[in-house]
């Protein structure tokens, strides 16, 4: 008897929790009683499923992780003040440069507008002691310029030439007078640098190719010659323009100013890459420039590939900030883009390419990491910088393809931002030195065997 009021009691409250007027629509579209009977040989795990299925899971939305590139965690390793600098930066181009950078690209103009702000974080001349500069670890300059170029490469390139290749020529060949009167001005931005090297017709062969001459008389120096690709060079203060001395075959450095007579600078139009950077040709026909304003360290070729070696670290950290700024946007679109009723990145494909981008970036990471500690650590040397250049711009172009190909369409628009990286990409590749240049350095290093011609 009492299993009978159980039974009662278990159907008295079925019925209060069921409407039969439901049940009714639903026995016209299916056969209820076959539904229940397979219900009924349901194991646990397979009711809840159902459950599952049937209500949408949990009313609460699931928390996806973070957006976050950097996979092992490498920039916990910083100091504190170090890491909360990085995350300044970060702040500063997510907020002042993201905004707007997308539009200055595609005129192919500068934003001067956030050269005060720029300033105002104190991070030119990075790694200098005295002069104003902040005297920070090479690593830090390497995370600075990999945030930098996360969201837009030609700001980072722009700095670069400004902090790395302009203020390092003075900073390293120039005389202290030279020193006192240009970097504290460069270091706050109130003069901007550019770095006079690549030539129309020699690029890779500058080291014993430069066709821009220079002579001496008296106290004066005359320039000859053109230089093309020179960033910042339509509006730089100071341009340092590398020639050969005429009477002794070497290259030597000069500090050349805004509105010298005999040089003239015309923009270089139509790049498909860092349309921001502004490149231009600089012409110089009879330039005279003073004895003093010519770099007093800088004797030979062997002094410019002092600034270039500082630097070449610098263009491996750029591409790596230029790829995970690309993955990561990439990242978060197949998250919310839907096909078929559901996000992209549930799909094996578009996560199986995720992973090899996220690979290839955590190597390039680790790479450029030990790079700079082997800068920090005065063993740095070039076929070191030249196999993280090599490699890093290599990995950069891989992930920028990837990114674009899992957007799909959308991916060749601009305002998804993986089309100016995928652009800037190219650039990156190809300044401050080749693919192949880079590599003849590394297997010159590795076989013992030079196969330069």
């Amino acid at each position: 008897m009492a299993s009978v009021f159980a039974k009662l009691r278990q159907a008295y409250h079925l019925f209060r929790e069921v409407d039969i007027d439901q049940i009714g629509r639903l026995a016209s579209k299916v056969d209820l009683g076959a539904v229940m009977k397979a219900v009924g040989h349901m194991d646990d795990q397979q009711l809840q499923a159902l459950t599952k299925m049937l209500t949408g899971g949990s009313h609460k939305p699931r928390e996806l992780p973070p957006i976050e590139g950097d996979f092992y965690h490498l920039g916990h390793t910083l100091t504190e003040s170090e890491r909360a600098l990085q995350l300044k930066v970060r702040s500063f181009m997510e907020t002042e440069v993201k905004p707007l950078v997308n539009r200055y690209w595609q005129k192919g103009e500068f934003p001067f507008e956030i050269i005060p702000r720029l300033a105002e974080l104190n991070i030119c001349g990075v790694t200098y002691e005295g002069y104003g500069c902040p005297h920070l670890p090479f690593l830090m300059e390497g995370v600075l310029a990999m945030e930098m170029a996360r969201v837009d490469a030609s700001i980072a390139t722009f700095f670069g030439v400004q902090s790395g290749l302009a203020m390092g020529s003075i900073y390293l060949l120039g005389s202290e007078e030279q020193k006192q009167t240009w970097l504290p001005r460069m270091q706050k931005l109130q003069a901007i640098g550019a770095f006079g090297l690549t030539e129309p017709e020699v690029g890779s062969g500058a080291a014993g190719g430069l066709t821009t001459t220079a002579k001496r008389q008296g106290d004066q120096w005359v320039l000859n010659g053109q230089k093309k690709w020179i960033g910042n060079a339509t509006f730089a203060d100071v341009t340092i323009i590398w020639a050969r001395d005429l009477d002794d075959g070497q290259v030597k450095g000069f500090l050349v100013k805004k509105d010298t007579p005999g040089i003239d600078v015309e923009k270089i139009e139509d790049k498909m890459a860092l349309r921001i950077v502004q490149n231009g040709l600089i012409t110089m026909r009879s330039c005279m420039v003073h004895e003093s304003d010519r770099l007093q360290n800088a004797n030979s070729f062997k002094d410019t590939s002092k600034v270039l070696r500082m630097t070449r670290a610098g263009v491996a950290w750029e591409a790596v900030g230029c790829a995970r700024g690309a993955y990561e946007s990439a990242l978060a679109y197949t998250r919310q883009r839907k096909q078929f009723g559901r996000p992209i990145a549930s799909f094996q494909l578009i996560q199986n390419h995720l992973v090899e981008m996220l690979s290839n970036l955590t190597a390039m990471q680790t790479m450029v990491f030990r790079l700079s500690q082997l800068q920090d650590e005065g063993k740095l040397t070039d076929e070191h910088a030249s196999l993280a250049k090599v490699f890093c711009t290599l990995r950069t172009r891989d992930i920028v393809s990837r990114a674009r190909e899992v957007m799909g369409g959308n991916g060749i628009l601009l305002q998804y931002d993986v089309a100016r990286f995928v652009a800037d990409a190219e650039a990156i590749y190809s300044y401050e030195g080749t693919k192949e240049i880079n590599s003849l350095i590394v297997g010159r290093a590795i076989t013992g065997s030079s196969a330069f011609v």
